[in-house]
């Protein structure tokens, strides 16, 4: 998640200052984070462990192969990040991620294009981007002396030879129409948290919400980062309204920056430092004028960390959500191939592995992959699999039409229209999210 600093610092710095010198009976109202109940989360765990063991292979028809990238990452070249490179590659390994996709915050100080992280590491792939005016952008030569421009001299200014730009962060700009966009987001992690008006009302109180959240972090990480995840329907509403105007490629934002966190240290004069996830001092307390948290500090010295809570490592944030390619092998080439034709969806990865999954059109014999476009003629039929059986939602133009259940589903076309397809599975009694496909265009047939 991105340093939203005004607001979570904020909560940050408050739960650092009265966490600790609060009354320790306090307790949090039952409804305020369902889903970080220590018993929902075990059995969600349990869940999650459980979909391993019926998880079969699906046989994909086609020459590509599935690929899990993450876009929206961000490291030490970001004001905002410490991330190394090293860092962000290993989680990446440890989480099967193949390509990243960095948009760190243009400064004055280096070339984002010419200074990023390029090149194959250890297996994972990695291209530089940024973040800026709107826009995750990634061009193929300099555009820094266009930095500052206005958003659509932007794109324009990315777009030659290949150049990709999406608009980000849907839920500031709902409104823009932009020409020359390969796509948007339809998924971002940040967009999730600022959309949980509980949890934020929950930081106001900050014991209950260290009471509540430590255990469960400790216990259930990715659990607690899962538990913020809704289905993006603003996102989904003006992306399926961009496709109606022209193809655009949807793809998930992981807004990875590992920055945020408290750690309480204690000092040489026995006051307690309070750093934020960037290792930054946000608060000094002085345990002789908050009785309270005395207790806390008894047998520990100097130096002694009483206090630790890291949300956002880069694995937990990769291993979240992702945007699966699909594409020949593994190089930069065929990366913006399948970004600027469609061959790609997001996945919830930390749900289940959905590799495999396909949604083809079958027509005359032959299969088209996500992105294609046909003239529409009888007999056309989509059809839909995934590596676990599932609910298929078959959306047409913005609107459900269709569903099936099982392990893959079969719609046949009655209609020119822009389809895509959601798989969603039950997870201990709650129905969530897991795939999103990026749209299939049957298109009229041109009139003779």
């Amino acid at each position: 998640m991105r340093n939203h600093s005004s607001l979570l610092r904020t909560c940050w710095v408050i739960v650092a200052t009265l966490c600790l010198s609060a009354d320790s009976n306090c307790s949090i109202a039952a409804d305020a984070l369902d889903r970080l109940d220590l018993d929902k989360l075990r059995q969600l765990k349990v869940a999650v462990e459980t979909l391993k063991t019926d998880r079969q292979p699906v046989t994909r028809t086609s020459e590509f192969t599935d690929y899990r990238a993450c876009l929206h990452v961000h490291s030490f070249l970001s004001h905002d990040s410490n991330g190394t490179v090293e860092e962000i590659v290993k989680a990446a390994k440890e989480v099967g991620v193949r390509v990243l996709m960095f948009t760190n915050h243009p400064a004055a100080d280096y070339d984002f294009f010419t200074d990023g992280h390029r090149g194959l590491i250890d297996g994972v792939l990695l291209i530089p981007g940024a973040e800026t005016t709107g826009l995750l952008s990634f061009p193929t030569a300099s555009v820094k002396d266009k930095l500052g421009s206005e958003p659509q001299a932007f794109v324009d200014a990315v777009q030659p030879n290949g150049g990709m730009s999406f608009l980000c962060h849907l839920e500031e700009r709902m409104d823009w129409e932009l020409t020359g966009l390969t796509g948007s987001e339809i998924y971002n992690t940040h967009a999730d948290f600022k959309d949980e008006a509980r949890f934020i009302r929950v930081l106001r109180d900050p014991l209950a919400l260290m009471l509540k959240l430590g255990p469960a972090l400790r216990e259930y990480p990715q659990g607690v980062f899962a538990a913020l995840q809704n289905y993006p329907a603003d996102y989904l509403k003006k992306w399926d309204a961009m496709c109606a105007v022209k193809p655009h490629t949807g793809v998930s934002a992981n807004d990875a920056h590992h920055n945020q966190g408290l750690k309480a240290t204690i000092e040489e004069d026995g006051n307690l430092r309070i750093d934020d996830g960037l290792g930054e001092k946000v608060a000094l307390i002085d345990p002789e004028k908050l009785p309270l948290i005395k207790p806390l500090l008894l047998g520990k010295k100097a130096g002694d960390v009483v206090f630790d809570l890291d949300l956002d490592p880069y694995a937990r944030s990769l291993h979240h959500v992702s945007t699966h390619l699909l594409m020949k092998d593994l190089t930069e080439a065929n990366v913006r191939d399948a970004l600027q034709n469609g061959r790609a969806y997001v996945a919830f990865d930390w749900i289940a592995d959905p590799t495999g999954f396909l949604f083809q059109l079958e027509t005359d014999g032959n299969n088209y992959e996500m992105g294609s476009e046909l003239p529409f003629i009888s007999g056309m039929t989509l059809h839909a699999a995934a590596p676990l059986p599932g609910s298929f939602r078959l959306i047409r133009n913005g609107v459900e039409v269709a569903r099936d259940l099982g392990r893959s589903g079969e719609f046949p076309v009655q209609e020119p229209g822009i389809y895509r397809v959601e798989v969603w599975l039950n997870l201990e009694g709650e129905p969530r999210i897991w795939i999103l496909s990026n749209p299939i265009y049957i298109r009229e047939p041109e009139s003779k």
